[in-house]
């Protein structure tokens, strides 16, 4: 088994809990080069907020090797954060989509839990 279906295999397992308490949730996809986080309703699976390293401000914040690291990463919790808040949403589920709770996914969670939401 590839180390990516050994990642989806465990973000599927979180993923079917979530859906079965109907919780809105934070999810977060990192790659090699940029990292994204979108906060999904649990009700009927709409995107509410979304944020990435692909954003104009963030581009121009980091250069290209640098918008894959912990600062990124921060930047991007603060960012997913304000946006939540400002739709209405402060109390959600984090979604690693299997990712371990380390480095630039535990950054984020931290900077998002600092700027507003709870969970």
């Amino acid at each position: 088994m590839s180390v990516e279906n050994q990642r989806l295999r465990r973000a599927k397992k979180s993923r079917s809990k979530m859906a079965e308490l109907n919780v809105t949730r934070l999810t977060v996809f990192r790659s090699n080069s940029n990292i994204y986080a979108q906060i999904i309703d649990g009700n009927d699976n709409k995107i509410i907020a979304t944020a990435s390293t692909l954003e104009a401000d963030v581009k121009k914040k980091f250069k290209s090797k640098s918008r894959s690291n912990v600062d990124a990463a921060v930047e991007i919790g603060k960012r997913i954060a304000e946006k939540a808040v400002k739709a209405g949403v402060k109390t959600v589920a984090f979604d690693r989509s299997g990712y371990k709770y380390h480095g630039r996914i535990k950054a984020l969670a931290d900077a998002a839990r600092e700027n507003g939401l709870t969970f």
